[in-house]
């Protein structure tokens, strides 16, 4: 495996990402399955820096800055992303753990993400890209709300997989955590 470039590497991947013992760049990341009052979820639809004609539709979240743990930087990404702030007490779980293998600007990525679902009200919001950072301008298309039934019938690549089942499984959260493994994206 080349050495990336670590200009090229810091303009695409923040702090958080550290290489590995194998080389690969690897992080710990907090994701938020937003759900409205219609049991709609939030979701960002990007795509590859490298492969822009590749899109995908994936939950908010993202990496978990030094010092934070993983309510504090769930609730940061999602006021970056969206605009809607919420607080750690707005979290439910983490309702599930995951380990996403994924290429990205020309490298295989390794992160390890925690869960959380967060109830707000779409008709008291206004969704801002406002905090968007510019790679996440450079990357990331649009947010969107999603009926659950119609997440099921993307054509487009949805992460992590089966997101719509995985959803009506926490509608009504039994209190315990699912670990959903290693998902290669």
């Amino acid at each position: 495996m080349s050495t990336p470039d670590p200009q090229v590497t810091g303009a695409v991947f923040g702090p958080e990402w550290v290489p590995g013992p194998d080389g690969m760049l690897r992080r710990r990341a907090a994701r938020v399955i937003l759900l409205d009052e219609h049991d709609r979820v939030l979701l960002v639809r990007g795509h590859d820096v490298d492969a822009p004609d590749r899109s995908w539709w994936f939950t908010v979240g993202g990496g978990i800055d030094a010092g934070e743990d993983a309510r504090t930087a769930a609730v940061r990404e999602v006021r970056e992303e969206t605009g809607i702030v919420l607080a750690p007490d707005d979290l439910v779980g983490p309702v599930y753990t995951r380990c996403a293998l994924f290429d990205f600007a020309a490298r295989t990525c390794r992160q390890d993400e925690e869960l959380f679902v967060a109830r707000v009200r779409s008709t008291d919001l206004a969704l801002s890209a406002d905090g968007w950072t510019d790679v996440e301008r450079d990357v990331l298309d649009e947010l969107v709300w999603w009926n659950l039934d119609d997440l099921s019938r993307v054509t487009i690549e949805v992460f992590p997989a089966g997101l719509a089942g995985l959803v009506r499984d926490v509608l009504v959260w039994d209190g315990t955590t699912r670990h959903l493994g290693l998902a290669r994206e």
